[in-house]
């Protein structure tokens, strides 16, 4: 039977974003008091800063702020995703990302949906007009990021995402549709991209959907067909008591990430961590990076993990439901993210010393360091995030841009694979890649390949900078530096 159509100003909606907010709406009445427990003391909220004019914003979010009080040049980004019932402001006061990002430097941008959109306050991730490219909620949260970048000076190439069951199906739908802008992913409690093509949400939900790795891999490449680049990095957190989204839900997103990524779905490596022996699995690429982690958090049903208290791994809050006692989830994602300041690190080895350049060429670096005594090997971070491991005291980064800058650090491994504290960053620049610019209308720069459009807004390639409405009348000079990589120089492009 047809759906109607919407009334009029109504955002369409199929029959499925009507049935599953209920279905949810009386698992949050459930399991929600249970995962709570007893009210804890009141804590003091945390202070969001609501932003407006972020984009054409067509899936109809609002986007909020938390900025540390101390946040470096060039920052990274972490967008959170909250789950269904819940708020951006919920999300923030129980998550413990504020607290990470005051320790580790980050800039935090909370999505948050309505009851307009979506009766129980989830994300549509099962909707077509919400989890396609170009359209609807991943569309809003793709500019909440480009709006990061270019409003707050925000490292472009570190842009990363997480979140919590209808969050964390989001999630991986804006790491399909978007794997241009997020580098890395967390999906918390959420499921494989696309599972509602051929199956309702409730069935994907529990008892889940089982594909073949090769074919839950080709509804990802499906998503950006023309994309060439690399895809992001993708962290898995599920409870093993979670009967909402059930962990083969986990088991299905490790298909579809580690085929995507080219690897076996068998661990490289298999550790416990956090006080409650939360297993985690790691997928690791030939050129050294984790590319895929599951973490199997025990004892625990729906929500995001958190720890509460004030150790250097605790976090969050207990404060409402879906926030169960473990593990601070939100520490690792971070670490999985790469984030941290330099000489941060959950082992015991010491950082290496004596970290230098030792050549360049246009597309690499070459570095060396002295032996870390008691060292298996070594993990090489370039703008923070793990590109590499080398037994040996010295490195070569390839693949890089011509006259491109980067960051790089180094952090000595145990026997276990768990990395120690990170060396001190050192700047290091390839040759080529003279800068050169381009004045133009915001349509001749998409006609000539500098920029790109999408929802009438156009963005630099590269740096994704939004650029205004894509017609013949906003102009902007772009410098390209280096070669591919678009920013907006209208004050000066030498």
């Amino acid at each position: 039977m047809p759906v109607p159509p919407p009334p009029p100003q109504e955002r369409p909606r199929d029959r499925w974003s009507r049935l599953v907010p209920r279905l949810l709406a009386v698992l949050a009445l459930v399991l929600g008091a249970a995962l709570a427990g007893p009210a804890p003391a009141a804590h003091a909220a945390v202070a969001l800063t609501r932003v407006t004019g972020f984009g054409s914003n067509p899936g109809a979010l609002n986007m909020y702020v938390y900025r540390p009080a101390s946040l470096p040049a060039n920052p990274p980004v972490v967008v959170a995703l909250h789950g269904c019932t819940q708020s951006a402001q919920v999300y923030a006061d129980n998550s413990g990302l504020p607290r990470i990002a005051d320790r580790d430097g980050f800039l935090l941008v909370f999505a948050e949906t309505t009851s307009s959109n979506n009766p129980n306050k989830c994300f549509n991730w099962f909707q077509a007009t919400d989890n396609r490219r170009g359209q609807g909620e991943a569309l809003s949260i793709r500019q909440m990021a480009g709006h990061a970048v270019s409003a707050y000076g925000a490292d472009p190439r570190r842009v990363y995402v997480t979140g919590l069951s209808a969050g964390g199906a989001m999630t991986a739908v804006v790491l399909a549709t978007y794997p241009d802008v997020f580098s890395a992913g967390a999906i918390v409690a959420g499921l494989p991209y696309d599972c509602t093509k051929d199956n309702s949400p409730y069935t994907c939900m529990n008892p889940g959907v089982d594909l073949s790795p090769d074919e839950w891999a080709r509804r990802v490449r499906d998503a950006y067909p023309s994309y060439t680049g690399p895809w992001p990095r993708a962290a898995i957190w599920y409870g093993d008591r979670d009967t909402t989204v059930v962990p083969r839900n986990a088991t299905e997103l490790r298909d579809q990430w580690t085929a995507l990524h080219g690897l076996s779905q068998t661990p490289t490596r298999t550790t416990d961590i956090g006080p409650d022996a939360t297993r985690h699995d790691e997928y690791v690429a030939p050129d050294g990076t984790v590319a895929v982690e599951v973490d199997r958090v025990p004892g625990i049903g729906h929500g995001t993990p958190v720890d509460p208290g004030t150790g250097p791994e605790q976090c969050g809050s207990t404060g409402a439901p879906y926030f169960p006692a473990s593990i601070c989830s939100s520490h690792w994602i971070a670490r999985f993210f790469g984030l941290g300041e330099p000489g941060t690190g959950t082992g015991s080895l010491p950082a290496p010393t004596g970290l230098a350049v030792t050549g360049a060429t246009d597309t690499g670096i070459s570095l060396s360091w002295n032996a870390v005594s008691g060292a298996a090997d070594y993990v090489v971070y370039r703008d923070g995030t793990p590109v590499g491991t080398t037994g040996g005291m010295s490195y070569t980064d390839t693949g890089l841009q011509p006259g491109s800058s980067h960051g790089y650090a180094v952090a000595a491994r145990d026997a276990a694979g768990t990395a120690g504290a990170r060396s001190g960053t050192i700047t290091a620049t390839t040759t080529g890649g003279a800068a050169a610019c381009w004045t133009g209308s915001n349509y001749a720069h998409v006609q000539a390949g500098r920029a790109t459009t999408s929802g009438g807004y156009t963005y630099a390639k590269g740096s994704n900078q939004n650029m205004g409405l894509y017609n013949i009348f906003v102009t902007h000079t772009l410098k390209e530096s280096p070669t591919g990589y678009y920013t907006i120089a209208d004050s000066g492009c030498p």
